[in-house]
């Protein structure tokens, strides 16, 4: 029994587990949780006994665990499901008590009252959508339903209700007929699924039975007390005896007559429970299988058959690494696996918790699990098909040993041997096949009738001379094969199923499959970075820290970064390095973005910074390993890894390097000016002076010449570089690419070159990563590239940007000249935490990220279209999706003033953003009707809590960048240090 906050609502939650040592039966097991809960709640109110009306206002879940299953050591309730969930904040398998209680709590408990919630673990259970329950003025007991059909009714139970759904009976394996009788207008019938919700007066009156002989033996209390141990059904004992159409003789003659204490105990429970109304609510939309002892329900519940009930949403390979998937055919299913080299599985088999290493065959109906590498070559030799096999940690007292069980698909574990099969044929035809007689397997003191699959001793367990693996019972599918298999089979000491179900090490069993998880997780590692996918693997961080795997995983990650063709790989690598060292912070040590020049890291840095990344990612490791003792050192060390890979981006950006091709000009005279003008840029959807001398190789840096003397003998003198523009700091409009495409473009022309505007865009790509600054190919793009144009890059090294026009209708480009406003919002813009946080986001791959990142292109294309059509209207969905896209990508960017702007302007515009990264700056609106400068300048001047805001018209640029040869001063500057325009 655990407390769980906010799983069905917002008030604390009891979440009790009953002990199914007691084996109460589901009934008595719900009485007996309910008296664990109430005495809980009671203890925590100050109180010294146990009282009903702590439940008045309690929510409280009981999960039935089940009994014991045959295909999963353990339990129903922890058997794995073929599921991933990429939203999920960390990564981890997904087993059926998760499934089930993601349902209750997402789903079916969603607007109920207080009370207790009831459901059973040995089923799957899906409901796609919250069912929306009618509760008001609910009381009593009310079953969930879900439609089945006729047939899978036949061996199930099925509510008779009223048209209300007012139930009146329960039909447990009924007849055609009284099945049939339950059926709705679409064939369907309401199967009971194993979940009851208890009103609180329901509850309590339930509760006050504890007390009672012989029902206090349901608890543990009355097991204590030396009361004789007595089992009730939840359904057929607690629920029937409030169904409307079941009279008191019948129900407490019960089935069979009963024995007196079970006709006392319903007896009892009629008294108490009989006046609460007992309801139905069938859920249209659900579906149930019930986990049976049947190996071919189990496999065709997780192997995507239709009729399985969560079949639309599981997976075929699932936490799972696949050397080569398409060897696995569809219908097949993988959870929890590494399967290496070869290993094709047939449809309709099921793998899990295996490492197997091929070539390997697996043909239909097959179940293996908890099967290691070393059981491979075993697996080769044998004909796998309609088998289960699988692979146990038992403890034998103090002994620890792994056990293997050999199973046929077809199989019945409880028929007796004269009626049933073993490997999926006669028990006569087994032993006649493989030698072994029926005194091998069962006592003489076993009855006939009793000897079954359940208790046959036929798995060995302990050999005098030898370890065992899994040929000690895969030679009973090919015997004449065997040799002399049969006398060390006789010669071990051998359990039944039914022995070994005590011995499980369920403790061992876990750890092996967690450890599984992060073997595969460290090959997911590998796959994703190195296959450039876009899955996150910040989820599996988040486990591998929790679980402590964190060093297995650095460890991946070290080699992938060090190994890597690639410096984009190789930064991503160090960004989920980062983010590792962030997760074992725990929230603790501050912000994530911060300074990342400690000179400890300076000579990791510098190796990488040479390109030496193998050398870099070693020093790094190494230097890491001292930042690890406290969460202060382990955030600042996140930190430098984001460092390193900022430097890592550089070097992929600067790649683009490789598309600047500079031609040869008339050198102007000495005491000329170049001067260049540029357009500033608006996206409808998507040291400088220095670096540039360096970046146009005017002067070669490092160098063993003065730079005087670089100067004299290439150009015959000096240079003198002025900039301005007229536009503020932090517009928005890209003002720090464009600038540096016009010094990049004068300091060419000055030095007797010339370069194309593409190369100019790759030029200003390369200068600004030699600043460190970072950035983008958009700004360029828009201010060197004259009119309407969208910009594109493949995303593959070296990186190159293409430049495609955008043609518009005739007279389009002045249709948005007169619809086109600028809105200066009086706020700077703030965009270097944004724009850190948005690169961590992506080097994560958080799914919201990529989805966006995704979106973001398919608007612009988008938008493209609507340009060359001339819609306006569909241009400002665009604009406003690409606003959404924005604040999704850089949460926080939306100043509160800026929001009542837009807000203000919101009737009279087809759309607007805010121009690049957002936060202040320039807002650009698409209006609805022409030449609305004034009426948008008098509708803001009413608007309180508004800056210093100012509209401005816009025009569309049809000449892009301009390079002219001016006299001894730059046109219209007597100075150009005091000019303002660019």
């Amino acid at each position: 029994m655990r407390q769980r906050r906010g799983a069905l609502g917002r008030r604390p939650v009891l979440l009790a587990v009953e002990d199914p040592s007691a084996r109460p039966g589901s009934g008595g097991a719900t009485l007996n949780a309910l008296l664990v809960a109430a005495e809980h709640l009671s203890a925590r109110a100050g109180r010294t006994v146990v009282t009903a009306d702590v439940l008045k206002e309690a929510r409280i879940l009981v999960l039935h665990m089940g009994r014991e299953f045959s295909f999963d050591d353990c339990g129903r309730a922890f058997t794995c499901l073929p599921v991933e969930e990429p939203d999920a904040p960390a990564e981890a398998l997904t087993c059926n008590l998760d499934s089930l209680l993601a349902t209750m709590t997402r789903r079916l408990c969603v607007g109920s009252p207080p009370g207790v919630w009831v459901c059973s673990t040995d089923m799957l259970l899906t409901v796609p959508s919250a069912p929306g329950i009618a509760w008001d003025g609910f009381r009593g007991v009310r079953v969930i339903a879900v439609p089945g059909s006729q047939a899978y009714a036949k061996s199930h139970g099925v509510y008779v209700a009223d048209g209300q759904g007012m139930v009146s009976n329960i039909v447990y394996r009924g007849t055609e007929a009284q099945i049939q009788q339950c059926a709705g207008p679409d064939g369907t019938v309401p199967l009971v699924c194993g979940v009851v919700f208890f009103s609180t007066d329901a509850a309590e009156q339930l509760l006050a039975t504890h007390v009672i002989p012989p029902l206090d033996a349901c608890t543990y209390m009355g097991l204590d007390s030396g009361a004789p141990p007595i089992q009730l059904s939840l359904f057929f004992d607690i629920v029937l005896c409030m169904a409307s159409g079941v009279t008191e003789e019948d129900f407490v003659k019960g089935t069979g007559g009963s024995d007196v204490s079970a006709r006392s105990a319903r007896s009892m429970l009629w008294a108490a429970l009989r006046p609460f109304p007992l309801s139905m609510a069938c859920i249209p939309d659900g579906s149930y299988d019930y986990l049976t002892m049947a190996a071919s329900d189990h496999i065709r519940s997780l192997t995507l058959q239709p009729g399985s009930a969560s079949y639309l949403r599981f997976r075929k390979i699932a936490h799972s690494h696949v050397d080569q998937p398409q060897l696995l055919e569809e219908g097949s299913s993988v959870t929890n696996c590494l399967l290496e080299g070869a290993v094709r599985l047939a449809a309709g088999s099921v793998v899990q918790h295996c490492h197997l290493q091929g070539p390997l065959e697996i043909g239909p109906g097959c179940l293996l699990s908890g099967l290691t590498a070393a059981s491979s070559a075993a697996l080769r030799s044998c004909p796998l098909r309609d088998i289960v096999l699988q692979g146990h940690h038992v403890r034998l007292r103090d002994l620890s040993c792994r056990v293997f069980t050999l199973t046929g698909r077809l199989d019945d574990w409880q028929s007796p041997a004269e009626e049933a099969t073993y490997l999926n044929v006669p028990w006569t035809e087994f032993f006649h096949r493989t030698g072994i007689r029926e005194g091998d397997v069962w006592g003489a003191e076993t009855p006939r009738r009793s000897r079954c699959l359940l208790g046959a001793r036929l798995f060995p367990v302990l050999h005098a001379s030898e370890a065992l693996g899994p040929e000690d019972v895969l030679w009973l599918l090919a015997p004449a094969a065997a040799g002399g298999r049969l006398q060390h089979w006789r010669a071990a000491w051998r359990m039944s199923w039914e022995e070994l179900l005590p011995c499980l090490d369920k403790a061992a069993e876990l750890g092996a499959r967690r450890a599984l998880f992060f073997q595969q997780g460290q090959r997911k590692v590998r796959r994703v970075l190195l296959g450039r996918q876009d899955g996150s693997l910040l989820p599996l961080a988040r486990s591998a820290v929790h679980e402590g795997y964190h060093e297995a995983v650095l460890g991946t990650l070290d080699e992938v970064a060090s190994t890597a063709d690639d410096a984009g790989i190789a930064a991503r690598a160090l960004a989920c390095i980062a983010d590792v060292l962030g997760c074992m912070a725990q929230g603790e040590g501050g912000l994530r973005s911060g300074p990342a020049a400690n000179k400890e890291w300076a000579s990791a840095f510098g190796r990488l910074e040479s390109g030496d990344i193998a050398g870099g990612v070693r020093e790094l490791a190494a230097e890491r390993k001292k930042w690890m003792s406290r969460p202060a050192l382990l955030v600042r060390a996140a930190r430098h890894y984001e460092g390193a890979e900022q430097i890592l981006i550089r070097q992929a950006v600067m790649s683009s390097c490789l598309f600047v091709t500079v031609g040869q000009a008339e050198l102007p005279p000495v005491g000329c000016w170049v001067q260049v003008t540029c357009p500033a840029r608006l996206d409808l959807s998507g040291a400088l002076l220095k670096a540039a001398f360096i970046c146009t190789q005017i002067v070669q840096f490092p160098s063993q010449k003065p730079l005087r003397t670089q100067l004299m003998e290439s150009f015959g003198g000096g240079f003198e570089v002025h900039t301005w523009s007229k536009l503020p700091h932090g517009s928005g409009l890209g003002t720090s690419s464009i600038l540096a495409g016009a010094v990049m473009a004068s300091l060419y022309r000055a030095a007797g070159k010339a370069a194309s505007t593409e190369s100019l865009i790759h030029a200003v790509l390369h200068l600004e990563q030699r600043l460190t600054t970072g950035g983008g190919w958009q700004d360029q793009v828009g201010g060197l590239v004259p009119g309407i144009k969208i910009g594109r890059s493949k995303a593959q090294l070296p990186l190159r940007v293409e430049v495609e026009e955008i043609p518009v209708p005739e007279g389009f480009a002045q249709t948005l000249n007169d619809h086109l406003l600028l809105v200066y919002t009086g706020k700077t813009r703030l965009a270097r935490n944004l724009l850190q946080d948005v690169v961590r986001n992506w080097y994560a791959r958080l799914p919201s990220a990529v989805q966006n990142a995704d979106a973001l292109v398919s608007n612009a294309e988008e938008c493209a279209q609507a340009l060359q059509q001339g819609n306006l209207p569909l241009i400002g969905e665009c604009l406003n999706r690409y606003w959404q896209q924005k604040k999704c990508m850089a949460p926080g960017c939306e100043p509160l003033a800026v929001r009542h702007l837009m807000d203000a302007l919101q009737p009279y515009v087809y759309g607007q953003c805010l121009a690049g990264a957002g936060g202040g700056g320039f807002l650009y609106v698409l209006t609805k009707a022409p030449r609305q400068k004034e009426a948008l300048h008098q509708i803001l001047a009413k608007t309180e809590g508004l800056g210093n805001f100012s509209i401005h018209s816009i025009e569309v640029d049809t000449g892009g960048f301009s390079v002219e040869v001016e006299g001894s001063n730059p046109k219209g500057s007597t100075d150009p240090r005091e000019d303002a325009a660019m």
